[in-house]
């Protein structure tokens, strides 16, 4: 799965690396986390938009915001009613500058640290909605997860979908059920760290130090 996540680079580094119009204004943060808002890079008539949404997906037609799944199996947006639409019709990529897994049993997990080699970013495969009432309107997201690679499968049996470079404007246009796959493990770093981004709150450089 991915839970957590860090995203601390400028708004116009995001413009320029994922081709967008105009970028929006995010908090950027070294821990961010479920529920938080966090740019996303969706289509907006035939173009690539960065919007902020909530992480953690309500569809359109659900009826209250009680589940918010942050991740979605890849193995199965395709048919299930919680992601087949969002699948068909809201692609998204969500920029990262790396990512957090955890390794252990409950009460002794080590934390580690997994950050690109060759670029500032990871670019998450992803899903978006936006679920509309009255008074409120939500746009939100999940990240897409598949099975993990050599680098991951010793820490957790899944990591989040990394799209290369190239690879952003067929899934963002077409979709392509290909890409949704283990990244390429020669092209990741990672390392242990600190239980400090244990919580949420904490922030700063300090939690993707190695150990």
């Amino acid at each position: 799965m991915c839970g957590r996540y860090q995203l601390t680079s400028k708004p116009k580094d995001l413009q320029l690396h994922f081709n967008v119009g105009s970028p929006v204004a995010f908090k950027q943060g070294y821990n961010i986390a479920p529920s938080s808002y966090c740019p996303i890079i969706r289509l907006s008539k035939e173009k690539n938009e960065m919007a902020l949404c909530y992480w953690g997906l309500i569809p359109s037609w659900a009826k209250d915001k009680k589940i918010t799944p942050v991740n979605a199996k890849a193995e199965t947006i395709r048919e299930k009613p919680f992601f087949r639409m969002a699948y068909r019709h809201r692609r998204c990529i969500i920029p990262a500058n790396g990512f957090y897994e955890w390794q252990g049993a409950k009460g002794h997990k080590q934390a580690f640290y997994f950050y690109p080699e060759a670029s500032d970013f990871f670019g998450f495969a992803g899903l978006w909605e936006i679920w509309e009432r009255p008074d409120e309107v939500i746009e939100s997201f999940t990240i897409i997860t598949t099975e993990a690679n050599s680098i991951m499968a010793p820490i957790h049996e899944r990591m989040p979908v990394i799209l290369n470079h190239q690879d952003y404007a067929s899934w963002l246009h077409d979709g392509e059920y290909s890409l949704l796959k283990p990244f390429d493990a020669e092209a990741m770093g990672f390392h242990a760290i600190s239980t400090e981004v244990n919580i949420p709150t904490n922030d700063g450089p300090e939690l993707i130090s190695n150990i």
